[in-house]
């Protein structure tokens, strides 16, 4: 099924058309090849091109490059988690490597914006993990003494000192984490495909329907055209399952989230006037919510097993209804018609809350599944991926590679049967959060 380039996403439209677009119409033979335009594959290629610019290099992605899950989500460069997935972090000493991972992840992204100079609406202001819920706070309170121990700065806030800072008296209790970066993901991942070095062939709207590899040769076959490579690197995270790889240890979860249009300075007054924001849920299946630098407000309150290629207008439309309630319930005083946009985004999920970072066989290289952290680990891991691909290590390739690895799932119809039966739960029990 072929992936839609559609008009839906708040953050997308913030950019500039891209003209010279490129599709595969013929076919190629490479050295390298790399599947997957978002922040992993665009850093995995580009890292390559310094590691080996004299090799063929070519980049392929099923719609427009960075318009996929990396230009779809909340904009969250995180160096905490409460949850990845339904996970929790009770043990410390994997929690610390997750954040190590993290902490290596924000450095990636620094490293690549201050380098290129990229201007994505960088905001070091932190983040919070919200609540409406009294009971909350018995989780905040276990998550607070495990980063005391990690030596993480945070706080503890309540309803008084939510509202000055928040806008909202919806919440009633929150921990506030320092470290968490608040930016533009279009803008970000569109930097990444503007700083492309020459050697770089890409191939966009080019869906790969099957591979194969005969006798040392991989071949990818694609609607118009195939491409022969020595080498090849799969990252495309939420559709890694969908390509047979590492099927039982991912799987794709649907997000959906809409966007306000700009407060106006009267609605904006309405609420305080707050510096810009990002409130995580403190339960899995509760609301993000985001009070961008440009004065508008971002929910995403839906995580469903739903066709990883396409959502329905009429489907959207649902999700809307609930986001616009969601809105509602956090400001009341704000018009009922101000979302401007809506759109869904796929996350890859793992049964522990790991990641994807290895070699399949000979030549053959994977990177994804990021559990909702995508921008951050699937930069780092791109450029590590292209580094282990290469024949090199480093010392980021250890931390990665020291992490619990991802555990086995079971196949389907069970496994999309559990992960239903499992956010009907999570649902219910956050239910007061979306």
């Amino acid at each position: 099924m072929k992936l839609i380039n559609d008009s839906s996403c708040s953050w997308i439209n913030d950019l500039s058309l891209r003209h010279n677009i490129k599709t595969l119409e013929k076919n190629e033979n490479c050295d390298w090849l790399i599947i997957g335009a978002g922040y992993t594959g665009l850093s995995a290629a580009r890292k390559l091109s310094q590691l080996l610019p004299n090799k063929k290099i070519i980049l392929v992605d099923a719609q427009l490059a960075g318009e996929g899950a990396s230009s779809r989500n909340s904009g969250y460069l995180v160096d905490t988690t409460l949850n990845d997935g339904f996970t929790s972090n009770k043990d410390l000493e994997n929690y610390k490597k997750k954040t190590n991972i993290y902490k290596l992840g924000i450095e990636a992204v620094k490293k690549f914006v201050k380098e290129y100079q990229v201007d994505c609406d960088w905001n070091e202001c932190g983040k919070y993990f919200a609540s409406s819920n009294q009971i909350d706070n018995k989780i905040l309170k276990n998550f607070s003494e495990t980063l005391s121990k990690l030596d993480f700065k945070h706080k503890i806030l309540f309803n008084n000192d939510l509202f000055k800072r928040l806008g909202t008296n919806f919440y009633n209790v929150a921990l506030y984490t320092k470290g968490g970066i608040l930016l533009h993901p279009g803008k970000l991942v569109r930097a990444m495909i503007d700083t492309l070095p020459e050697n770089i062939n890409l191939y966009e709207n080019s869906l790969l329907l099957n591979w194969k590899k005969v006798n040392g040769k991989i071949t990818c076959n694609f609607m118009n055209g195939s491409i022969n490579s020595k080498n090849v690197i799969f990252a495309t995270n939420g559709f890694l399952k969908s390509l047979g790889i590492k099927k039982n240890y991912n799987f794709p979860i649907t997000l959906t989230a809409s966007m306000t249009r700009s407060l106006s300075d009267k609605e904006f007054k309405s609420i305080g006037e707050p510096k810009e924001w990002g409130v995580l849920p403190v339960r899995p299946m509760g609301a993000t919510i985001r009070m961008t630098k440009d004065r508008r407000i971002l929910i995403r309150n839906t995580a469903e097993i739903h066709s990883p290629y396409k959502m329905s207008k009429l489907d959207l439309n649902k999700r809307y209804n609930k986001q616009k309630i969601g809105i509602k319930k956090r400001f009341p005083q704000l018009p009922d018609d101000i979302i401007q946009s809506t759109w869904s985004g796929i996350v890859s999920r793992s049964r522990n809350g790991s990641q994807i970072f290895e070699k399949l066989d000979d030549n053959i290289f994977v990177a994804g599944c990021y559990n909702g952290s995508g921008i951050g680990v699937g930069t780092l891991f791109g450029e590590q991926i292209a580094i282990k691909a290469s024949g090199e290590y480093t010392e980021e390739i250890k931390v990665i590679e020291s992490r619990k690895k991802t555990t086995w799932l079971p196949p389907d119809p069970f496994l999309t049967l559990g992960v239903k039966c499992r956010l009907i739960y999570e649902r219910f029990r956050a239910r007061s959060e979306t």
